[in-house]
């Protein structure tokens, strides 16, 4: 008689941007993650193992590509070739080995200035954005004509542009001066190549051909007749080339799919070769749909229970079919969390943090409901890729804390299986903030008690947070560490 067949084991990587932050006064020097009520949060670090992670090494405020790229397993000192075909690449362009490509923002600019008076024309640019991008897309630049010119949409007020052509050279400044009220920036050669050199040169003429057609565009005077900033530059920068690598899979032995609506998260997994997984609803910003996203990843970790979702393929309309037999390693990027660190809104912070929860609930339930037709055994992973700060509203250096657990421990955790099935799939929306809306310090106190008191299995940690997370037994290890940490896991509880 033979032995019973084992069953597959799978990961879910819940990545939470911009997770960490610092104590606050008006959460009684608290973190917003100290202050949220994210009992499944809590849950994963109680049945789990926890640490603190600096992302790519201590003291370092990184960007998110570079985090990305250390977390998954990547040397980004040795692997990063700016960020321009990451953001080109997850927003549909594809590349070939000697293009170039940009991270670029429609921006507004003085013309007889020549200064950037706001380098995001506007934050809600989803209807004009895309029209704006046909009329740049496939654009000829007079002295170059050799050079074929592509531009898509990607999200809010950014675009990929791609360069196609010979000689081309990555190693370029671009024109974006970082911060408005700023003279727009000519691309300069970073090397004393002739390439480098062209290269800057064909990049300046694109700049002024780009404005030249966006001045003259209808949209842009009905928007000077409403009143609104126009779209008349594109600000070019983190030139880069697509990255050659070992794919994710021949790195990690793990089948790897991803969901993650932000473009330039979704051009880096391309670059791995990892599956960008459709998930309708999941826009990248404060109007995603999370449960959209955890169904993704669920469907796709529980196939061929499931069919899994279609994925995405770069310069192709139609989208493909996903893996039939599934997948081992399901990548959940939330981008939202990040963007209120961005804004400096504490409040907001606090309630996106509980949607997180609330999904990563959802998340649970339906590879719970996969689990137990024994046919899986599914590992649950949280953690951040760096912290934003709300008091100081951008990128800072402080760790992440990370957590990982059985996601049958994760149930006991919870109080066993009756609370975790009947967990509600609606959809939600992510929360809206009231002009003078604060926290309920009533609630606030009475989350803080119901809290997990004493870990349910690992080690002492009982709650996900930044300090609790320093007690862990993983101590702090950098985020080049992370995935052999979650492989190591799997093996242990084989």
């Amino acid at each position: 008689m033979g032995s019973p067949k084992q069953p597959r084991r799978r990961v879910a990587l819940v990545l939470i941007d911009g997770l960490g932050d610092v104590s606050l006064p008006r959460f009684g020097y608290k973190t917003p993650l100290q202050t949220a009520n994210v009992p499944n949060l809590d849950a994963i670090a109680s049945a789990g193992v926890n640490g603190l992670m600096d992302p790519v090494e201590v003291g370092l405020a990184c960007g998110s590509d570079t985090a990305h790229l250390s977390l998954l397993g990547y040397d980004p000192r040795v692997y990063y070739k700016g960020r321009g075909a990451f953001e080109s690449m997850g927003a549909g362009l594809a590349m070939s080995p000697g293009d170039i490509a940009f991270k670029s923002n429609f921006a507004t600019f003085d013309e007889k200035t020549g200064i950037v008076t706001s380098r995001r024309a506007d934050r809600h640019f989803e209807e004009e954005g895309p029209i704006l991008c046909a009329a740049l897309d496939r654009m000829k630049l007079p002295s170059y004509p050799e050079y074929e010119v592509r531009v898509r949409y990607a999200t809010e007020h950014r675009c990929g542009v791609v360069v196609k052509g010979p000689r081309l050279s990555g190693n370029i400044s671009g024109t974006d001066p970082l911060k408005d009220n700023r003279l727009l920036l000519q691309a300069e050669a970073l090397d004393d190549t002739d390439e480098a050199k062209h290269t800057a040169a064909v990049v300046n003429e694109l700049s002024r051909e780009i404005s030249r057609i966006l001045v003259s565009h209808p949209l842009n005077a009905k928007r000077a007749a409403e009143g609104k900033n126009i779209a008349n530059v594109v600000l070019l920068r983190g030139c880069g080339i697509r990255i050659e690598v070992p794919s994710f899979e021949k790195k990690h032995g793990l089948w790897p799919c991803m969901v993650a609506p932000t473009k330039i998260i979704a051009g880096l997994g391309l670059s791995l070769d990892i599956d960008i997984l459709e998930a309708p609803g999941a826009t990248g910003d404060y109007r995603t749909l999370l449960t959209s996203k955890a169904t993704a990843i669920a469907k796709a970790l529980s196939a061929p229970l499931q069919s899994s979702p279609n994925v995405f393929v770069p310069g192709e309309d139609e989208h493909k079919p996903g893996k039939s037999d599934g997948y081992d390693f399901g990548f959940l990027h939330i981008k939202a969390i990040d963007d209120a660190g961005h804004d400096k809104a504490s409040l907001f912070k606090v309630k996106a943090l509980e949607a997180v929860d609330q999904a990563l609930g959802q998340l649970a339930k339906l590879l719970w409901q996969a689990e137990s037709t024994e046919k899986f055994q599914y590992f649950l992973c949280v953690t951040g890729d760096h912290s934003t700060p709300v008091e100081y509203g951008d990128h800072s250096f402080e760790p992440v804390p990370f957590a990982i657990c059985r996601l049958k421990d994760f149930v006991g955790a919870m109080g066993g299986e009756p609370i975790v099935v009947a967990t509600s799939l609606q959809p939600f929306p992510l929360p809206i903030n009231k002009a003078g809306e604060d926290l309920d310090e009533d609630k606030m106190e009475k989350d803080r008690i119901s809290k997990q008191l004493k870990s349910f299995s690992g080690d002492s940690v009982c709650e996900f947070s930044e300090i609790a997370a320093a007690r862990g037994c993983l101590g702090r290890f950098p985020g080049g560490e992370m995935m052999g940490v979650i492989k190591a896991f799997l093996k242990l509880n084989a």
